[in-house]
């Protein structure tokens, strides 16, 4: 008899080992219905006004661990799994779904996300924290102004779009990191293409990294080109801040100096000594700055 054939690896999986990383977090997890797609939180608890984080294109919401533990006696960080990443559902998945639907992957269904997750968890007047990816989605949310915000800061949103040129890192060496993390990978590796970050945060790529749909990476990166985040940033209410590495490619001087001109009311600072990846880049300085960023939104 002919033998089948070995299946393939599956495209998307946790290893048990990064499910054990949970068990150091100090959060509880929630989950959030929006449509069909199941969306996993990780709630900080505490007495403060919530404050929704929202992660980059292949960050799952542990990685993000180290800032949220930062800001609890300032707020109540909930840190998202946008979909497609760590825990929640690729966009269709869950018992009535089956695959990608007619939402997909662009702006407008991450803020659909984003705005079932704040109704869903009951959060009145929440703030908003997005890196590159999550910051473009609440640049969205703030301007679609379907749910009442207490403010919203934006870190080293992707600029580029139509006419703007690309997005500086290529899809490839997306793909290709996240081939490593499906082959099997460790903080060494990693390393190689973050040597800034700090060792927990290599570690936690390394076991992470894994739980993010190849399709969701492509199509956002796809939008990062198709979607103009400028379309959206003169329309956001409320108070706004805007942070940025003084070393990114991503939001450059000159972006930053459209950014200022196109919405006046929003502050916007550089984290010096920090690329794209500031919080990883300089922890402590990009800390300060997001700190206080938040602080007169609380007040």
């Amino acid at each position: 008899m002919p033998h089948s054939p070995r299946s393939a690896p599956p495209s998307r999986f946790v290893r048990q080992s990064a499910l054990a990383d949970l068990a150091d977090v100090p959060a509880t997890s929630r989950w959030v219905r929006s449509g069909v797609t199941r969306l996993h939180v990780l709630d900080y608890g505490g007495g403060g006004p919530a404050l929704v984080v929202l992660p980059g294109i292949t960050s799952p919401a542990v990685t993000m661990d180290f800032v949220a533990r930062e800001l609890t006696d300032l707020v109540r960080p909930l840190v998202v799994d946008v979909r497609g990443r760590g825990l929640s559902d690729v966009c269709g998945d869950g018992p009535e779904g089956g695959g990608d639907d007619a939402r997909g992957y662009g702006l407008e269904a991450y803020a659909e996300d984003t705005e079932a997750v704040i109704e869903g968890l009951g959060l009145a007047r929440p703030l908003l924290f997005g890196h590159s990816l999550g910051a473009r989605i609440a640049a969205v949310v703030a301007a679609r102004g379907k749910v009442t915000l207490g403010g919203s800061v934006l870190a080293d949103p992707p600029l580029s779009g139509p006419g703007r040129g690309p997005y500086p890192t290529a899809l490839a060496a997306f793909l290709g990191q996240l081939a490593e993390a499906e082959r099997g990978t460790d903080a060494d590796e990693v390393a190689r293409s973050w040597p800034r970050w700090p060792r927990r945060e290599q570690e936690l790529r390394a076991r992470w990294l894994s739980s993010c749909d190849r399709r969701a990476i492509t199509a956002t990166h796809r939008g990062f080109e198709t979607e103009d985040f400028f379309d959206w940033w003169p329309e956001v209410t409320g108070p706004t801040a805007l942070l940025y590495g003084a070393q990114s490619p991503v939001v450059t001087a000159a972006g930053a100096a459209e950014a200022r001109a196109l919405l006046p009311s929003a502050t916007v600072t550089a984290v010096p000594d920090a690329g794209h990846m500031i919080f990883w880049d300089n922890p402590p300085a990009a800390l300060d700055a997001l700190r206080a960023a938040l602080r007169p939104m609380l007040a």
